[in-house]
C-alpha cells in the first residue's frame, strides 16, 4: 500500500508516524512545499523573540529521524489530483501514484487587495522565510504596523513588543480577537495591550501602503525617513519600517478543483476524516469536520485538532477503524502575559433554542468569565486570567455534562464551575456505572 501525504506540518507528520505504527510494511511519502524540514508555525513567534533558533521550530529534531521511520520526505507543491488514475500532479511536472491520499496542506495567509500590499517590508508572518525577512527589519525602535488583531495577530504582537518595536495594531472588527472573544473580553485584551504601550485602532482598515521618504515616492513621503507610509480609513497616516499582514488565512485546497472531493472553505470530511473521494482523507487547517454540538462542518485551525484528526485519518488509511467524536472549537491565547481562552459555542445560542448565559468581570484585575448554556448543558465559555481550572470548562463542554440544578446556580455565580463539575461529573459517572 502506498500512502501519499501532502503537507509536512503537524498533521502530516503525526499521520505519517501513526501510519508507520499501524501499517509497518506500507510505503509512506511525506511532501512539503517550502524546502524546509517539517516545522511548527506556532513556534515562529518564539523564534522572533530569540527564545529558540530555527532548529527549535522543527517538529522532530533528531538527525535522520524520518529515514529511521522509513518515511520518505520530498519537496513539491501539488497542483492537481487525478482520482481515476490515483495520481497527484506537482508544480514541477512530475506525478506520484497513491493508494491512499491524505490532504494536510494547511492554509495560507490572506493578502487583502490594497495598494502597496506587495511592497518590500510588507509581509505576513507565516513561514520561516517570512520570519527571516522580518528579523532583518525588527530592531529596537522599529515602527511596526500590524494589520489584524485576530488569534494569529495577538500571538505575534508579543514578539514585536519584546523586540522593542513601536507597535500599532489596525483591526477591522470592533474589538481584539473578534472571532474568539466576546465584546467585553476583546476590549479587556485591548486595554491590557494599550497599557503595555501598544497603539490599537479598531473598526479601522488599512486603505493603502506607499513608499515613504527617499523611497522613490516623494509625494507620499513619510515622516522621519520612514520607508513606508500606511494610510488608515480614519484619516491617520502612520510611518512604518515594517508592515505585518495578519488578516487571516485560507485553506490550501485549490488543487482539488475538478475532483469528486467536496470543498467548501476546506475539504468536507466525515467522522473518519474521509472525503467524498474514495481513499482520500483530510486533516488539519484544510479540513472541515463535523462540530461536536451542531454537526455542521467547520475548520478548526488549531494544532491539537489537527493532530487528533491526523491520527484518526491515519488509522483509517491503514485499514483500521477510528472516529472523531466531533470538533470542539478550542482557543488558548497568551497576549503579553494575559491568558485568554474560549471553548465551544462561546457566542451562545438564542433563547428560543434553549439558550442562556452569564458574564462576570473584574476589570481592575483583568479577569473575566462568560458561560453559555443550552438548556442545562454548558456549550461554550470564554475566560481571561482564570488559568488554574480552565480545563474544567472544557471538560463540562466536551463531556456534555447535564448540570441539573447547577445550571441555575452557575447563572447566579459563574465562578462555581469547578464545584459544578465535581458534583455533576461524579453524578454522571455513578449513573453510567
Amino acid at each position: 500500500m502506498r500512502h501519499l501525504i501532502l503537507g509536512n506540518g503537524p498533521a502530516g507528520v503525526v499521520a505519517a508516524e501513526t501510519l508507520r505504527r499501524y501499517a509497518p510494511e506500507d510505503e509512506i511519502l511525506l511532501y512539503g512545499c517550502e524546502g524546509e524540514p517539517p516545522y511548527s508555525r506556532m513556534a515562529i513567534p518564539y523564534l522572533l523573540e530569540g527564545n529558540i533558533d530555527e532548529r527549535g521550530t522543527y517538529l522532530r529534531k533528531q538527525e535522520g529521524y524520518f529515514a529511521a521511520q522509513r518515511i520518505t520526505l520530498r519537496e513539491g507543491r501539488a497542483v492537481a489530483v487525478d482520482t481515476a488514475a490515483r495520481t497527484v500532479l506537482f508544480a514541477d511536472g512530475h506525478r506520484e501514484h497513491f493508494d491512499r491520499l491524505l490532504v494536510a496542506t494547511g492554509s495560507s495567509p490572506i493578502l487583502p487587495p490594497i495598494p502597496g500590499i506587495d511592497l518590500p517590508g510588507v509581509t505576513p508572518c507565516w513561514t520561516l522565510a517570512h520570519a527571516r525577512a522580518i528579523a532583518e527589519r525588527l530592531q529596537p525602535g522599529a515602527r511596526v504596523v500590524q494589520m489584524g488583531a485576530g488569534f494569529i495577530g495577538s500571538i505575534l504582537l508579543e514578539a514585536f513588543v519584546k523586540a522593542g518595536a513601536k507597535l500599532t495594531i489596525v483591526e477591522l472588527g470592533d474589538r481584539m480577537v473578534p472571532r474568539m472573544m466576546t465584546p467585553v473580553a476583546g476590549n479587556l485584551i485591548r486595554r491590557w495591550v494599550e497599557e503595555k504601550g501598544v497603539q490599537v485602532f479598531t473598526e479601522t482598515r488599512i486603505d493603502a501602503i506607499a513608499l515613504g521618504a527617499g523611497q522613490g515616492n516623494d509625494t507620499a513621503a513619510g515622516p522621519d525617513g520612514a520607508p513606508l507610509l500606511v494610510q488608515l480609513s480614519n484619516g491617520e497616516r502612520l510611518p512604518a519600517d515594517l508592515v505585518i499582514v495578519a488578516a487571516g488565512v485560507k485553506p490550501n485546497v485549490a488543487f482539488l478543483e475538478g475532483t469528486p472531493v467536496h470543498v467548501a472553505s476546506g475539504v468536507l470530511v466525515n467522522e473518519r476524516m474521509e472525503s467524498a473521494g474514495a481513499g482520500i482523507f483530510a486533516a488539519g487547517d484544510c479540513a472541515e469536520a463535523p462540530d461536536l454540538f451542531t454537526g455542521q462542518h467547520l475548520v478548526a485551525a488549531i494544532q491539537p485538532n489537527a493532530v487528533d484528526q491526523a491520527r484518526v485519518a491515519a488509522v483509517n488509511m491503514a485499514g483500521g477503524h477510528a472516529t472523531l467524536k466531533g470538533v470542539l472549537a478550542i482557543n488558548v491565547l497568551e497576549t503579553l502575559g494575559l491568558v485568554s481562552t474560549s471553548f465551544g459555542q462561546w457566542q451562545g445560542v438564542p433563547e428560543n433554542q434553549g439558550g442562556s448565559g452569564v458574564e462576570w468581570v473584574d476589570e481592575a484585575a483583568y479577569r473575566y468569565l462568560s458561560l453559555q448554556f443550552q438548556k442545562d448543558r454548558l456549550i461554550g465559555a470564554t475566560a481571561i486570567g482564570l488559568t488554574e481550572h480552565v480545563g474544567v470548562l472544557r471538560g463540562l463542554i466536551q463531556g456534555k455534562v447535564a448540570l441539573g440544578p447547577w445550571h441555575e446556580r452557575l447563572l447566579a455565580n459563574p465562578l462555581a464551575f469547578v464545584e459544578a463539575y465535581l458534583a455533576r461529573a461524579q453524578y454522571s459517572a455513578l449513573l453510567a456505572a
